[in-house]
């Protein structure tokens, strides 16, 4: 079975071009966990699936990473032909942070009769979660405000860090198997993503190697950090990822 990390957009808030910061997990090139839906990203990810995301798992609520969500709510209720409600996994704390942003319009349809809720199959999370029998881990990063930001583990093959400052006392435990990492990254860091030079001091080479970098300002400063020796991920690539470690109801 060949699993993969699938871009659809790698660029911060202001980086339109870019695409918002969003990705999804493919099993057999099929899509299988996407992860946030900004408005740029959602508009990828119809061009390269010809549909919705199947899941998605949010990280935060900022609204490059959840702007899409009006337009789930429009395709589930309207278009989607009987078919299953979305399935949207989201750390516990951040529920109510994602209710308030996106759910909490009043009378969602202008006839009334509905409910934001209604197109999904909400799942609150906390330290892991399932999905289609693999255990996924779920972790608090450094993002603007403490319990308001999460990144993603999948065992033995993928750690995406999510819009975070360093994090090296949480990949210690998370990364810990040889995973790929898609981190947040820009040229210039700030109080609440990582810049380069950050990622530079805080991480050990051996763990910059296994990083692949998003969520920077333009094509130039993804140059720049391809200059410096390290892996970028651009708009529609493609990462090849090892098979996930065998599920357990408890870490090892």
């Amino acid at each position: 079975m060949e699993w993969s990390l699938h871009f659809q957009g790698v660029g911060n808030a202001s980086a339109v071009a870019l695409g918002s910061p969003m990705a999804t997990i493919e099993r057999d090139r099929a899509p299988w966990l996407t992860i946030d839906c900004g408005s740029e990203g959602l508009t990828a990810y119809q061009a390269q699936h010809g549909a919705m995301p199947r899941a998605v798992f949010v990280t935060h609520v900022h609204l490059d990473h959840v702007g899409g969500f009006e337009r789930l709510f429009v395709d589930r209720f309207f278009g989607n032909g009987g078919a299953a409600k979305m399935r949207l996994y989201v750390p516990a704390p951040v529920v109510p942070l994602l209710h308030r942003r996106v759910a909490d319009y009043p009378n969602v349809l202008a006839e009334g009769g509905a409910n934001f809720w209604d197109a999904f199959q909400l799942v609150p999370v906390g330290d892991a979660f399932w999905h289609e029998g693999q255990r996924l881990e779920v972790f608090p990063v450094r993002h603007h405000w403490p319990e308001t930001a999460y990144g993603l583990r999948l065992p033995g093959s993928l750690v995406w860090s999510g819009d975070t400052r360093p994090i090296p006392e949480m990949l210690a435990r998370h990364a810990d198997r040889d995973e790929l990492i898609a981190h947040d990254c820009g040229l210039h860091g700030n109080p609440s993503h990582s810049g380069i030079d950050d990622l530079e001091r805080e991480y050990p080479r051996a763990l910059l190697d296994r990083c692949v970098l998003y969520h920077y300002a333009s094509p130039a400063d993804g140059a720049a950090l391809e200059a410096r020796g390290h892996r970028v991920a651009r708009p529609g690539d493609r990462f090849a990822l090892r098979a996930p470690a065998a599920a357990q109801a408890s870490p090892p």
